[in-house]
């Protein structure tokens, strides 16, 4: 990748950008090259992930966290992590919406990424999109995903701080709440909380978080992530969102994590990266074809799948 093509990026270029993540999300040609040469400006930008159900609000509260952020004269980026269409493989929610008073702002770029078939809601190529906008000198970086339940805990690998959004009344409240997020929320919202059950959902929260510890994934940290209530659609809580977002940053200086979490966020990236590279080392020596063949010995029981992917993985590490 050309020395003047990564100048024009970092100068937050939004031409350079968008074909910079594009280049990363789509592995196209020199996508490899051009983290290589973005990794070493990065580490500047806060990293801000929004999780939550289906309808939570997730949209419109990133919306208004980018407004109160623009009026600190901070430069933002948004990836809007959505579902994928079956036909197109695009994000389906691609225009988004809810965020298109920002268009005309050159220091807020938003980028839409469809989940592919991805697990955990996150993009594969969402980590390294982030990567880009970090080297372009966005100052945060907003990070919404499409939101699956437990699956989103795949946030806290790329986070520094992790928002998780819950509603009243969806019915689901408890269950949502057990499903992984309280070791994963570093702060709590209760988004549309004019509605009848805002408060019926604050007490589960904190009901559960005097039996729930939060485990390695958050290095243990005792920090008790605080329950902010916003009606997103109104603007009504973003100033004290920011303000618990400003304060969590606060006790990881404080307290000296925040050198220990961004080892364990790496960690985990890492063994993801290491299983991605695997898997594309595997797939390039089978063929679809092959693949294929292999898979209907597999259902006429003429071969067990263990022995078979052993002897792929003995290939791929002989190549």
């Amino acid at each position: 990748m050309s020395k003047t093509f990564v100048d024009r990026l970092r100068s937050g270029d939004p031409r350079a950008l968008a074909r910079a993540i594009s280049i990363v999300e789509n592995r196209a040609d020199g996508w490899r090259d051009l983290l290589k040469a973005l990794f070493p400006h990065t580490g500047h930008a806060r990293v801000i992930g929004l999780t939550g159900a289906p309808g939570a609000g997730k949209s419109t509260l990133v919306d208004q966290l980018a407004k109160r952020y623009r009026g600190e004269k901070k430069t933002i980026g948004i990836v809007a992590v959505d579902p994928t269409s079956p036909y197109t493989g695009g994000a389906i929610l691609g225009d988004r919406i809810r965020m298109q008073d920002h268009f005309g702002d050159p220091g807020i770029y938003i980028r839409s990424m469809a989940t592919r078939g991805s697990l955990g809601g996150l993009a594969r190529a969402t980590a390294d999109a982030t990567t880009v906008l970090d080297a372009s000198g966005r100052d945060l970086i907003l990070i919404e995903t499409v939101g699956v339940g437990q699956d989103e805990i795949d946030i806290v690998r790329l986070a520094d701080v992790t928002v998780v959004i819950l509603v009243p009344g969806m019915g689901d409240d408890v269950q949502t709440i057990k499903a992984g997020i309280m070791e994963i929320a570093d702060i709590f919202v209760i988004n549309k909380s004019d509605r009848e059950g805002a408060e019926r959902v604050e007490r589960e929260i904190r009901a559960l978080q005097s039996l729930a510890t939060r485990k390695l994934i958050k290095g243990n940290d005792r920090w008790v992530p605080p329950i902010v209530k916003t009606v997103a659609s109104e603007g009504v809580g973003t100033k004290e969102l920011a303000q618990a977002i400003a304060d969590y940053e606060a006790y990881l200086e404080k307290e000296n994590l925040v050198f220990k979490k961004n080892v364990e966020n790496w960690q985990e990236r890492l063994i993801e990266m290491l299983r991605d590279a695997m898997l594309e080392k595997a797939r390039s020596r089978v063929d679809s074809g092959t693949l294929a063949r292999y898979a209907a010995e597999i259902a006429e029981h003429k071969r067990d799948p263990y022995s078979l992917v052993e002897e792929i993985v003995r290939g791929a590490e002989c190549a």
